[in-house]
């Protein structure tokens, strides 16, 4: 059987507390979008914690819509999974490197549902792509925020 996972890493030259800042807030999770799809409106908290609920302004295909997200898994300055309306998840997850910075690995896990459809229209591939340029992003911001 198949993972139903897309995972991609990076190593970002900034401290885990500067990475997840940006990714526990988010009016923040259009800046470092590499999909295209998420808007710039959101709902909810202005930083996520244990049990946040949040929307976020979205674009499929064209068609706007509106997601609704639960975080599902949070541990401060290391673990944060959200779940979607349906069953996929998406989730960060921080470690310390050795020199200071942080490794953070992003997943798309679609692995709690009915996964054919997801396959069939190639969502494993698009994700990883969208998953690389959303590290890239990250990282950009981070270590910007890190110098200033």
């Amino acid at each position: 059987m198949a993972n139903h996972k897309v995972s991609r890493s990076i190593d970002i030259e900034a401290p885990a507390s500067v990475v997840f800042d940006i990714i526990a807030a988010p009016a923040r999770h259009s800046e470092i979008d590499g999909s295209g799809s998420v808007g710039g409106q959101t709902f909810g908290p202005e930083r996520l914690g244990p049990d946040s609920g949040f929307g976020v302004d979205m674009r499929m295909f064209g068609v706007p819509y509106r997601m609704s997200n639960k975080v599902v898994e949070f541990e401060e300055g290391r673990r944060l999974v959200w779940k979607t309306a349906g069953p996929q998840r998406w989730g960060y997850e921080l470690s310390d490197l050795p020199d200071g910075g942080t490794r953070v690995k992003e997943t798309f896990d679609y692995s709690r549902g009915p996964s054919f459809w997801y396959i069939l229209v190639g969502f494993p591939r698009k994700n990883a792509q969208a998953i690389e340029h959303t590290l890239l992003r990250l990282r950009e911001f981070a270590e910007s925020e890190n110098q200033g």
